[in-house]
């Protein structure tokens, strides 16, 4: 008769079998090998090869063109080949912390691509081909060495967030103003001065973040931007407000902690009166601009 397996017996099968299985693994050409770890996760063909220590990606990765979704965050890759463009299924790349100092003009064959996150990189500049990525909604660049963005990015007329954050920039790029279906803007912690009139081609923004930087003063025309729901200019430079703040009646209150959503506006040598009469409050600075 049959009897059950002792625990020893069922343990050296269950070694032989992942013995077995890895030999087999062996025994696959690599592209196949890393095919086995790509998963299907809400109908998207996923590889994650995060935290793997890789200071390239395998060469193979670029064969495996039915990828949807690719996780190659925190490694150490200081580069990216060409070959990326093979991966023209691709709608979410995420490349953040890694040692980048570029991307392949190749990306701009992404078509598909509707998320980049690049952040934590060393990028200077960015390749004017991933204006060529019209379908991206968002695009994080935060945390590199910036200066600017290409122009050919005016054609990203359905991003939605962009964050550029921790870079080096002086200026709000050009094109910037052209990205319509913007809702959510970030540039904290850069070395901005102004803000450009055309400002207020950005009709949908509901989140403006400028903190850290050297703003001097707010343009009248951002006031046109009356679906703002947080705007954070604190640690900057600025001493007064537009008379024309208080259209923006969605940031109902004064700010504190970052996710609060409301008018972020402390450590800015505001002159008197306005820094008495933020004393208190948002509406009674919105009563007193409207008064004078």
């Amino acid at each position: 008769m049959g009897g059950k397996k002792s625990k020893s017996a069922v343990d050296d099968d269950t070694t032989q079998s992942g013995r077995k299985s890895a030999a087999q693994d062996e025994n696959l050409p690599t592209v196949e090998r890393i095919r086995k770890h790509t998963t299907t996760h809400f109908g998207y063909k996923v590889l994650s090869l995060a935290r793997r220590g890789l200071t390239d990606a395998p060469e193979e990765l670029w064969e495996i063109t039915e990828l949807q979704k690719v996780n190659l965050s925190l490694n150490a890759l200081r580069s990216v080949p060409p070959s990326l463009g093979s991966l023209q299924n691709l709608v979410v790349l995420n490349l953040w912390g890694n040692q980048l100092t570029s991307l392949p003009p190749e990306i701009g064959r992404l078509r598909n691509l509707k998320v980049l996150f690049a952040y934590r990189n060393r990028l200077n500049d960015v390749p004017e081909e991933l204006g060529s990525c019209t379908k991206l909604e968002v695009l994080s660049l935060a945390s590199n060495q910036l200066t600017s963005l290409p122009a050919s990015l005016s054609s990203l007329a359905g991003l939605k967030k962009l964050n550029l954050s921790h870079n080096l920039i002086a200026h709000i790029p050009g094109c910037v103003y052209s990205m319509k279906s913007l809702v959510f803007l970030q540039l904290a912690c850069n070395r901005l001065e102004n803000i450009a009139d055309q400002i207020q081609a950005l009709a949908d923004l509901k989140i403006l973040i400028v903190e850290g930087n050297c703003i001097h003063s707010l343009p009248k025309m951002l006031c046109r931007l009356t679906k703002l729901e947080l705007l954070n200019v604190d640690f900057n430079d600025i001493q007064s407000v537009p008379e024309e703040m208080h259209r923006l009646r969605r940031l109902e209150k004064l700010a504190c902690h970052p996710l609060d959503k409301g008018l972020h506006i402390r450590h800015n040598p505001l002159l008197k009166p306005i820094k008495e009469v933020l004393d208190g409050g948002l509406q009674a600075l919105y009563s007193y601009l409207k008064t004078t």
